[in-house]
């Protein structure tokens, strides 16, 4: 397959999770939103890593998908927070974790 269709792809996903992230406001959504982005960037960086035959653009992925790992555990533990704090949901009208 040519690196065209991968990059469509790739542009496609990203183009769907940066969508999501501008017209949500579940901070959940957002974050799966930011998931969507992260990926579409990574299949970007693992098609040119194939075109040119090095391993830079894989090893780049993989560092990419261990901070979007470490997003998600402290997203997700703040989305809890709100949660259990009954705080409103929306992100307009969230301002502060009140400790």
């Amino acid at each position: 397959m040519a690196i065209g269709w991968y990059l469509t792809v790739s542009a496609l996903i990203f183009a769907i999770g940066a969508t999501g992230v501008l017209t949500h406001r579940n901070p959940l959504v957002i974050l799966l939103c930011l998931e969507l982005m992260l990926n579409g960037a990574n299949l970007a960086l693992v098609a040119f890593a194939r075109m040119w035959g090095g391993e830079d653009g894989q090893i780049f992925a993989l560092i990419v998908m261990l901070v979007a790992a470490a997003e998600v555990t402290i997203g997700l533990g703040l989305i809890v927070a709100i949660y259990r704090r009954q705080l409103p949901v929306d992100v307009d009208e969230l301002n502060e974790l009140q400790g």
